[in-house]
């Protein structure tokens, strides 16, 4: 099954509307039966494709798809050396980057879906197609930071940012690097290094925002979740298109990490503090060994501020937990 003929299929579709299976089946010169195969190829990409019988076929929630043009014709001034690139499929945007040619940094890659999508400590991140927005961004330092521990939380105040300009300003940040609203998570970063102590340090920032995925879409997320659009939907307010937010994520990312190449996490700790959802709240994180206490924000190398009974601790790593007060 060519992707060229399912990609056609699915921009006859996303507008959305109820289309036939007779029609459809005409107008790319098929059978009903290979119709029917081509459908149950996009539910393989996690297309959200319903079929009533008897009328035909429809996507559950409309979808646009990426396109490099209007996503860089929406990009800031500044970013607009970036060189990007939309996938249809890919197995992880990161593993990609991480592989691609440092001398053509910046470069922003998106996939409408990853069939071996990563989060932080080896979670699989589910990328059903088009629903949500994947992205990697390389970017090369011409030195180590001095404080590149920091790094994931000064990325995700700029997501944060973006979110924000959306529509939602009440997004918070769950140490180190996800982004919630009402206690659900959003989105999530994945930051690998790659580099020698003294010399050049080349990063990949993986990107998940959850856009517009459906409950059906989603069934193997293991925590609560929720989608720009659910937020949005809530309070009022019209989903922005996913080039729209793509082009803010290119612009506010490569601004962001071009202040942290020149300021460190400096420019980004009083909107860190002011997003942070854990501050003064009991938490436990999971670590070797385990901690429990009190979160107080977090220090200049982006480390957790832990009170405990033993007193005060800073974590650099693990997961962590809001326990019940």
């Amino acid at each position: 099954m060519s992707e060229t003929a399912l990609l056609q299929l699915l921009d006859v579709l996303a507008d959305g509307a109820l289309h036939s299976g007779e029609t459809l089946a005409q107008r790319f010169g098929i059978s009903r039966a290979a119709l029917a195969k081509r459908m149950a190829h996009l539910r393989d990409w996690g297309v959200d494709v319903a079929a009533q019988a008897g009328l035909g076929y429809r996507l559950n929630l409309p979808l646009e798809r990426l396109d490099v043009a209007r996503i860089h014709a929406a990009l800031a001034p500044a970013a607009r050396a970036t060189q990007v690139q939309v996938l249809s499929r890919t197995d992880s945007t990161n593993t990609q980057l991480l592989a691609a040619d440092p001398a053509c940094d910046p470069q922003v890659l998106f996939a409408e879906s990853q069939t071996q999508g990563r989060g932080r400590r080896g979670r699989d991140w589910v990328s059903p197609f088009g629903a949500n927005l994947y992205c990697s961004i390389g970017w090369t330092f011409a030195a180590w930071p001095a404080r590149l521990t920091a790094l994931p939380l000064a990325m995700a105040v700029a997501l944060a940012r973006v979110v924000a300009d959306a529509g939602l300003p009440e997004v918070g940040i769950k140490w180190p690097n996800d982004l919630q609203v009402g206690g659900r998570k959003l989105a999530g970063i994945l930051i690998e290094p790659r580099g020698e102590a003294g010399g050049a340090c080349r990063v990949v920032v993986g990107i998940g925002l959850n856009v517009a995925m459906s409950a059906g879409q989603a069934t193997a997320v293991g925590q609560p979740w929720t989608s720009l659009a659910e937020a949005l939907a809530a309070s009022g307010q019209p989903l922005p298109s996913r080039n729209t937010l793509a082009a803010a994520l290119v612009s506010e990312l490569s601004a962001a990490l071009g202040h942290f190449a020149a300021h460190g996490f400096t420019p980004f700790a009083a909107e860190w503090q002011r997003r942070d959802v854990l501050m003064g709240r009991p938490v436990r994180i999971e670590a070797t060994p385990a901690l429990e206490g009190i979160a107080r924000g977090v220090d200049s190398d982006g480390g957790l501020s832990v009170e405990t009974a033993s007193g005060w601790q800073v974590v650099h790593a693990g997961d962590v937990s809001v326990r019940a007060a």
